[in-house]
């Protein structure tokens, strides 16, 4: 079938992105869902840090690759061997799955699954195969999903459903900025009630993790971060306390760290009290380096955890999630800081760039 999606064609073009254009917006060729495998109609997909870390070169992958990876959308059409899973039903699409069988997915979701993994580094479905082309050339798949397109072909084991109660924007959410910012809240900082959470980096994925924390019972939420507007949202949002880096004036048992950069990495850890944890869930640049006292751990009791995807099992995670949406003590609505079309992708890449954006969502109009 024939889609329209945003293929990155060159990683490492110069900003800004609306010049560049490393994003172009064409027509492809879909082909029909294979075996364990869901042909999606995309709804609503968030333009994430995760994708301008390819654009920018910070994460390698292979292209020409349709970039998108957190997505909700509608079954269209199953493929051979699929069970649960039937057509009309609204599905989440998260960027990591699980075969199940593997010793990373033996972990309940602290390491990441084996094949996926190797799956989403070269561009493929979980399968191996690649269902995307353009004038008979492949296409790769971004994180297995691709949801910067009117449609997608995912593994079965990529897609978690959700009721129809719950918007195709907020759907979307849930499969990246909250399973990764919420879950690195609930799955492995496990705050108690009378301890404090601190988010060090307010872009989707902190804000998603400072709303988590919010959520829950006698937890106080302290945020940072360098952008004194991101301050104001963040109290907005529900932060009991709002600091720029350089003025924190207190540490936290539960420290997340959300930003993605060396220097925010070492605000979490100099942050953290004594007996705390630092979670951190950024993706900085590979060379970025950090220098940390070795001795404060120790003598501190102290920990540095990482969190990959939140350490979740989205099967598992995103109907918590959802239901704490549901009844209202989740606000992913709020996270959505702007409502855009498909031809607008590259200035969105400049407009996360320049940490001006929370949530950017690509809707798809019918």
């Amino acid at each position: 079938m024939r889609i329209r999606g945003a293929v990155l064609e060159e990683i490492g073009r110069s900003r800004p992105y609306a010049e560049s254009r490393p994003l172009s917006v064409c027509d492809l060729e879909l082909d029909p869902p294979g075996p364990g495998e869901l042909l999606v109609r995309v709804e609503a997909a968030g333009v994430c840090h995760s994708d301008l870390s390819v654009v920018d070169g910070n994460r390698t992958r292979p292209v020409p690759m349709l970039l998108g990876h957190e997505a909700a959308g509608v079954v269209e059409q199953v493929g051979p061997g699929v069970t649960g899973l039937a057509p009309g039903r609204r599905v989440v699409m998260t960027f990591l799955p699980r075969c199940g069988g593997c010793d990373g997915c033996a972990t309940d979701g602290v390491a990441p699954c084996l094949p996926g993994s190797a799956a989403n580094n070269g561009g493929t479905l979980l399968s191996g195969a690649v269902r995307q082309h353009r004038d008979g050339t492949r296409v790769l798949h971004h994180l297995g999903v691709s949801a910067f397109a009117t449609h997608a072909v995912v593994d079965q084991r990529s897609a978690v459903p959700v009721d129809d109660d719950v918007p195709p924007e907020v759907a979307a959410l849930l499969g990246c900025a909250v399973l990764t910012g919420g879950g690195a809240v609930l799955n492995v900082g496990r705050p108690r009630a009378g301890q404090t959470v601190m988010v060090v980096g307010l872009g989707g994925v902190g804000m998603a993790a400072l709303l988590t924390a919010r959520a829950l019972d006698g937890v106080r939420v302290v945020g940072v971060d360098a952008n004194q507007d991101k301050l104001a949202t963040a109290r907005e949002l529900g932060a009991h306390e709002a600091y720029l880096p350089a003025d924190l004036p207190e540490k936290a048992e539960i420290v997340v760290e959300a930003a993605g950069s060396a220097p925010a990495f070492e605000t979490a850890v100099n942050a953290t009290a004594p007996g705390g944890r630092t979670v951190s869930v950024g993706l900085p640049a590979p060379h970025a380096r950090v220098s940390i006292s070795p001795l404060a751990l120790v003598a501190e009791g102290r920990s540095i955890v990482g969190s990959y995807l939140g350490s979740a099992l989205p099967a598992r995670d995103i109907p918590v999630f959802a239901r704490m949406w549901r009844e209202g003590r989740l606000p992913v609505e709020k996270l959505i800081s702007a409502r855009i079309g498909l031809s607008a992708v590259n200035e969105a890449m400049d407009h996360l760039a320049d940490g001006t954006a929370l949530r950017q969502v690509i809707v798809f109009d019918r």
